[in-house]
């Protein structure tokens, strides 16, 4: 478990209120053998040159006509592996990309897309294409479930979802299996207080990344958002789009800064919503969300009535409490570090607040269900125990990108500053510096992502004061980061991951944006 940047978190309250169990968007089953992925090497292709001239960091042999020339094969979408099939205005294809860009004439993985075709053919400006964070959210599958959130750009855009590269229908990475799985989150305390604990802590994510290697060797050291940056570049080319037009939430704003660098002529319209820090490293994406989530639960704690730090240290008692003796739960337990995860779900949209209020109080009184059901929620675990892989997904995506890799001891020292900052969330964070990527199998490509795209065109950068995930400053150093006249700061005053959708000012600026061209001035101010 990682309360790393994960995608917007939607309808919580509805579905806990429901009373159903299953995970977030795209749980399903997780098996012990590979994902079914195609990986295909080409006979004899014919390069081709760029229809536009790339920055110098885009720099690669040309793309082969095999592959820049593909006619997509658009058919009626088949049933995720959980949830109902999208209904027949959907339409999905597959589009073969490099395994390794450095070597574009070699194998090839599948790159799955799912498509809406534009409301108004007239007036329709080309495709838009959304990623929802993450890292290791299908768009697939997510989509379709959004999409009414999205009428009024679907109107005059197709509506384009994606799997990146290493998840789901894209050569999706698998590390362990559901029992593995389960067996993990019941028994390894992610706030190790011993050296046995320790030892278990590391033990435990050094063995994730060993089931990567076994289950998915051939695509996880290609698994870089650089790579899929390179893939949505093909991919609009493969569209019949002179620009990438692209919706970025959360890690997807990764992307799209990473996509802007690489290709600074070819960025159309692009909005990226609860922005990851570009300048951040691995310690310090941590200090971030060890403050974002700190301050999100200070405002929740706030509209209750309750004092912030009086609050802070009750929820911190009752961790302590479950870090010793965990509350039974039919035949599972609700362990210090589940808890956890089930506050931080709530923390990602104000409306999930009264029952974040529910939860505690029941697991004060020695009920520990309500939160579990959050957990599991988060983890994408179903009713029948089915695990989804985006957590391996954003595991594999993360450890290839970042190439630090912290030690124990470096995440020990680290633990006071970090408890300064948040006596709830501090020492999880901190030892998840050491633990997500320990003895990854696969060497990280850079400290930070590049994200300067001189001479691109207005980039919408939208920052909330109260985003627990992805903190208001992050977005500030983007805008900063893509340079004068491209990055365009709109900050939204108020709580949760993410505001198209939930703010109406932030939801008007983008939609004029994307409908009209309308660049906002910078600083724009919402709520």
């Amino acid at each position: 478990m990682s309360i790393r940047v994960r995608m917007t978190v939607l309808a919580v309250t509805g579905l806990l209120v429901a009373g159903c169990t299953s995970g977030g968007s795209g749980a399903g089953g997780t098996t012990a053998a590979p994902s079914a992925t195609t990986i295909t090497t080409p006979t004899t292709p014919s390069p081709t040159t760029a229809d536009a001239k790339p920055s110098a960091a885009a720099t690669l042999p040309a793309l082969p006509a095999s592959l820049t020339g593909q006619r997509l094969d658009w058919k009626r979408c088949e049933a995720p592996s959980s949830g109902r099939r999208p209904g027949p205005e959907w339409r999905c294809a597959s589009v073969k990309v490099p395994l390794d860009h450095a070597k574009p004439e070699g194998a090839t993985i599948p790159f799955a897309l799912i498509r809406k075709e534009a409301g108004d053919e007239r007036g329709r400006i080309g495709s838009l294409l959304f990623n929802f964070g993450g890292p290791g959210a299908s768009g697939v599958e997510i989509l379709p479930q959004a999409a009414e959130e999205y009428a009024k750009l679907g109107e005059r855009y197709d509506l384009v979802g994606f799997d990146p590269r290493g998840v789901g229908r894209s050569a999706g990475v698998v590390c362990r299996d559901d029992a593995e799985q389960a067996a993990s989150e019941a028994s390894v305390d992610l706030t190790p207080d011993t050296a046995a604990e320790e030892a278990a802590y590391l033990k435990d994510n050094t063995a994730f990344g060993a089931g990567c290697a076994r289950r998915s060797a051939t695509v996880l050291p290609h698994t870089t958002t650089t790579a899929t940056a390179r893939d949505l570049d093909l991919v609009r080319q493969v569209l019949g789009d002179d620009e990438l037009h692209y919706f970025g939430m959360s890690y997807g704003t990764q992307l799209g800064g990473t996509y802007a660098h690489l290709f600074p002529s070819r960025v159309g319209r692009l909005v990226f919503d609860a922005v990851v820090d570009p300048t951040a490293d691995t310690t310090g994406h941590a200090r971030h969300q060890t403050i974002g989530f700190q301050r999100a639960l200070d405002n929740y704690l706030k509209s209750t009535g309750e004092d912030p730090k009086a609050g802070s240290e009750r929820i911190a008692r009752l961790l302590r409490k479950l870090d010793r003796e965990p509350l039974t739960v039919g035949d599972r337990r609700l362990t210090e570090g589940l808890a956890l995860t089930g506050i931080a779900v709530t923390l990602y949209g104000q409306s999930n607040w009264p029952l974040l209020t529910q939860a505690l109080a029941d697991a004060e009184q020695g009920r520990g269900a309500t939160l579990l059901e959050l957990a599991d929620y988060y983890n994408d675990r179903d009713a029948k125990g089915h695990y989804s892989t985006q957590s391996h997904s954003q595991r594999a995506i993360s450890c290839a990108d970042s190439s630090e890799r912290p030690t124990a001891a470096r995440a020990k020292a680290l633990i006071p500053e970090f408890r300064g900052l948040s006596p709830v969330f501090g020492a999880f964070l901190a030892w998840d510096t050491a633990g997500w990527c320990a003895n990854w199998p696969v060497k990280g490509e850079r400290t930070t992502p590049e994200a300067s795209a001189p001479g691109a065109a207005p980039i919408l950068v939208v920052g909330t004061t109260g985003d627990p995930a992805t903190p208001y400053e992050g977005a500030e150093k983007m805008a900063k980061e893509l340079g004068d006249g491209v990055g365009v700061l709109v900050t939204n005053k108020g709580e949760g991951h993410g505001a198209y959708g939930t703010s109406p000012c932030v939801t008007r600026t983008v939609d004029a944006y994307f409908l009209k061209g309308t660049v906002p001035k910078y600083g724009t101010t919402c709520g």
